[in-house]
């Protein structure tokens, strides 16, 4: 039986991670309410807009069983905006917003730029076997990483992918690549 995938739907790209997955041979389910989380095997955070992204978890009423979910070991891969949810600290956010904590790294929202300073680049990712076409849009920059963090990929020697135990980040949107192995990656975790 394939796994469940949960793609968090209160806003942003998820539309492609579901199509993504969905070729991988996993099924989805969108993720608006708690209710939605119950029976999924892992969760996708995409990118979105941050703040409003943290607002919509608190409304939703969806933020304390992300995190209680988080907390039990659930597999997650967060994407841009992802990431900053996932993280430990965001160095820049609002008063409110909300890091969930589910990967020791401190980041700075749109520490890339603007959208006009947005980027492509190919880059080495430890486990796979050529380089990976990454599209950082506002991307958060990771400006710190705490142990048991393993770094996986990097663009100029600041960390873009990283990962803890069952938790993936990646400060850019690897669903905007014709290329489905880091969505791959993420299922052997679950």
């Amino acid at each position: 039986m394939p796994p469940t995938i949960g793609v968090l739907a209160l806003q942003g790209a998820f539309a492609l991670h579901e199509r993504a997955l969905a070729e991988l041979g996993a099924a989805t389910r969108e993720v608006r309410t708690p209710h939605d989380l119950d029976g999924v095997d892992g969760l996708v955070l995409p990118g979105g807009e941050s703040t409003t992204m943290s607002m919509l978890l608190e409304s939703s009423g969806l933020l304390d069983p992300i995190r209680k979910a988080l907390l039990d070991g659930l597999p997650a891969f967060g994407t841009c905006a992802g990431m900053i949810l996932l993280a430990a600290d965001v160095e820049d956010g609002r008063p409110d917003q909300h890091a969930l904590g589910a990967v020791d790294v401190g980041v700075r929202r749109n520490g890339y730029g603007r959208q006009v300073d947005s980027f492509e680049r190919d880059i080495p990712v430890v486990g796979l076997d050529r380089p990976f076409h990454a599209v950082f849009i506002r991307a958060p920059r990771v400006v710190r990483v705490g142990e048991g963090v393993e770094v996986l990929a990097e663009v100029d020697g600041d960390p873009v992918l990283c990962r803890q135990g069952r938790v993936t980040v990646a400060a850019f949107h690897p669903e905007l690549a014709a290329d489905s192995r880091l969505h791959e990656q993420f299922l052997q975790e679950v």
